[in-house]
């Protein structure tokens, strides 16, 4: 199989979902799990959708992310809380802390809650949507291991460490931002690493410091404002670290353990949520109206500007259409783990 294969994502989430209930996931957190990636995948953001599965499946098969945690909610005032993650599965415990973020901002207008001891929590913009679908801006951040090179230097230093907001739109999607601090997500990296494509310029260092597309040899990313601004995005990096590491209790940066190493190891990885009730300020009422008519006012400017949002849009209205491209490495992935598993692979499309 030389080309990319297709598979709805009806199909695959059955699949995904038979795959974590064979490694005794609870139902509803397989669900949430399944769903997650391949909605992510619909955004077009292949880099933290269905292509992350087999990682995690690995990583249970090793103990580093247990299926069924010990998810503890200690909640430390009106609108603030801690969830330990209990070494489960990034996405599950980050859906449950975002939703407790949303129930506790209804009460007191404003909620932050903060994650400690998780795992990769995939696509943030998951987060931050959430919220919005419920009429309230959602916030969200999370952090990783030593990915990207600080601005000045070259050895990786802080993770890609991304940031979302999400405002209420009438009749229509949330408006989010869903972003890295740096120009890629590592993951991209590792998706060219299995499909032997080659990286764009100027995004990504070799061991030496000097700019390289050969995904093998890239070994950090560099942060988000190049070579000339990068200190733009490696200040916000270090803004994201502290909110999601050192508040939390977590580790920062080259003390949190690699994604792809160590397998065994639990990566003790932490997430910030912020939800905020637009109802509590003065615009609140007219916002989800007065956000369309801006997106509105925008989409006609001269050039037809993009809004935040219309890539995964368009994205996903064509992956609903044509089915989720599964390239040759991941659908060998995918054998290999309906294989050990016991699970049918999802049917391609034609």
């Amino acid at each position: 199989m030389d080309a990319d294969s297709r598979v709805t994502a009806a199909d695959w989430e059955r699949w995904a979902e038979a795959c974590l209930l064979a490694q005794d996931y609870p139902a509803d957190d397989a669900r949430c799990l399944a769903q997650s990636l391949a909605q992510t995948s619909l955004w077009g953001i292949d880099s933290h959708g269905i292509a992350r599965l087999p990682h995690y499946l690995n990583r249970v098969a090793h103990g580093s992310i247990l299926s069924r945690p010990d998810i503890r909610v200690e909640r430390t005032g009106p609108g603030t809380a801690q969830v330990h993650g209990g070494r489960g599965q990034g996405i599950v415990v980050a859906h449950r802390a975002n939703a407790l973020a949303i129930e506790l901002a209804r009460d007191a207008g404003v909620a932050a809650v903060g994650v400690s001891d998780s795992s990769h929590c995939g696509a943030i913009g998951l987060y931050s949507r959430a919220a919005a679908r419920q009429g309230m801006i959602g916030i969200a951040f999370t952090h990783s291991d030593a990915i990207a090179a600080p601005f000045g230097g070259h050895e990786p230093f802080f993770g890609t460490n991304p940031i979302s907001l999400a405002f209420p739109r009438a009749q229509a999607e949330p408006l989010c931002l869903d972003m890295a601090t740096t120009p890629i997500p590592w993951n991209r990296v590792m998706n060219a690493r299995r499909d032997g494509v080659a990286l764009p310029p100027g995004v990504a260092l070799d061991a030496q410091g000097q700019d390289c597309t050969d995904p093998q040899a890239a070994r950090a990313l560099r942060p988000l404002g190049g070579e000339e601004y990068g200190y733009k995005g490696y200040g916000l990096a270090m803004m994201v670290e502290l909110l999601c590491g050192p508040l939390n209790g977590n580790p920062f940066g080259p003390h949190i353990s690699p994604m792809y190493e160590a397998l065994d190891r639990p990566r003790e990885l932490g997430a910030f949520f912020i939800v905020i009730d637009p109802a509590r300020f003065a615009g609140g009422a007219a916002l989800a109206g007065v956000v369309a008519a801006m997106a509105m006012e925008l989409s006609q400017a001269p050039g037809g500007p993009r809004l935040p949002g219309d890539p995964e849009a368009a994205a996903q209205a064509e992956r609903r259409q044509q089915g989720l491209p599964v390239p040759p490495g991941l659908w060998a992935q995918m054998q290999d783990w309906s294989g050990r598993l016991g699970v049918a692979l999802p049917a391609r499309q034609p």
